[in-house]
């Protein structure tokens, strides 16, 4: 495992954002939803690509609170641009299960 400096890990900026609608994306290489995350008044509404699909549906998906990297430059996934990075764990079998808070938090609020 690879060790950083505290200085590296304060420049991720990891929030918190509810997902406000969810597409499929058959463009993707690999199954994917395209979300749509709303990360409060100080960063907006941001899309994202999200390989969930294995354990999650897409009404499961809306309302729900998610964590993702929102300081990465935009990147060209097919023919979206995703704006943040939704954060996960890989399960045993593969499937990403995601990464939230246990109780609701305000839209945009920093991992302390």
């Amino acid at each position: 495992m690879n060790t950083i400096d505290w200085s590296d890990f304060e420049k991720v900026e990891l929030r918190v954002g509810t997902v406000i609608e969810v597409e499929d994306f058959p463009e993707a290489r690999k199954p994917a939803y395209r979300l749509k995350i709303d990360f409060g008044d100080e960063i907006g509404v941001r899309k994202s690509s999200a390989q969930i699909t294995d354990i999650y549906h897409k009404e499961d998906l809306v309302g729900r609170q998610v964590v993702a990297v929102v300081n990465f430059p935009p990147k060209q996934i097919g023919p979206m641009r995703s704006e943040c990075l939704v954060t996960g764990f890989h399960r045993e079998d593969g499937a990403v299960v995601l990464a939230r808070p246990d109780s609701a938090v305000p839209n945009g609020a920093k991992l302390a």
